[in-house]
């Protein structure tokens, strides 16, 4: 028990060490850490990286919208339809073997770094419709229904906050200036979570236990990220960053990919 606790700390640094340096990504790492370092299911990591997902998306989004950078009814166009895609992402976790759950996963990991470099890369915000950053009309709340639909079904299937396919979307869809759609991403994700959350605890269980050493160590890695926020490049930060989350996700599609062919033959 005593390793195994310790196993379940080890995976949450990562996780926090990235959120903390970078702002980004940490649930994303924090999955096939719990997975392979504390020896959880792909179950109850999905679940855990929910519910630290959404109380740290809940911190974030409190600090934004104390500044006036929380659009609400852009929140609650993506947060409907999230929520029941996130509840029915739980819901079909359970159809799937592990492996293949790991194998896409692995995919969704290469999708990320993807969006992020083309997201930098393409730095200049596009004049899109304003009146969705202020009025928001009827047009806005059919444009993002799909998209939170899309997200939230992520969210639910894998444990994953989905801030990479949300800020882009605010941004270059509804012309959001950034810091209000990282605020509003937080709003977003941290609701769309608690549909996950709840579709994962009716479906399958949590060890209570486990989740606390995990936010244990992803508090942790959160202070330490933040120091090394201040002291390495956010360039330098960037790449190391890049270089683990490919590797990872390499090595779960190989990994898994090869399990899969020994089931089948």
């Amino acid at each position: 028990m005593i390793e195994q606790a310790l196993r379940a700390v080890l995976s949450g640094v990562p996780m926090g060490l990235q959120l903390g340096a970078t702002g980004t990504g940490g649930a994303i790492l924090g999955v096939p850490l719990m997975v392979y370092i504390a020896g959880m299911s792909m179950q109850q990591a999905a679940a855990m990286s929910l519910m630290i997902v959404a109380m740290s998306s809940l911190v974030g989004a409190w600090e934004y919208g104390r500044q006036g950078l929380v659009k609400t009814k852009a929140a609650a166009a993506f947060s409907w339809t999230g929520m029941i895609g996130s509840w029915g992402g739980a819901f079909a976790h359970r159809l799937f073997r592990e492996e293949v759950l790991l194998v896409l996963f692995g995919v969704l990991l290469l999708l990320v770094r993807t969006v992020m470099a083309r997201q930098r890369q393409d730095s200049a915000e596009r004049e899109a419709e304003e009146s969705c950053a202020t009025r928001f009309p009827r047009t806005c709340w059919l444009k993002v229904g799909g998209i939170g639909l899309a997200v939230g079904t992520m969210n639910g299937l894998f444990g994953v906050g989905g801030g990479f396919m949300v800020v882009p979307a605010l941004i270059l869809v509804l012309g959001f200036p950034a810091r209000a759609a990282i605020g509003t991403s937080l709003t977003i994700i941290s609701l769309i979570s608690i549909g996950g959350v709840v579709g994962h605890l009716q479906f399958g269980h949590i060890d209570w236990n486990l989740l606390g050493y995990v936010l244990l160590g992803s508090v942790t890695g959160m202070l330490l990220g933040v120091r090394a926020g201040t002291w390495v490049p956010q360039r330098v930060l960037s790449r190391v960053t890049a270089s683990i989350t490919i590797s990872i996700a390499l090595s779960l599609i190989v990994v898994n990919l090869a399990k899969l062919v020994r089931v089948i033959g």
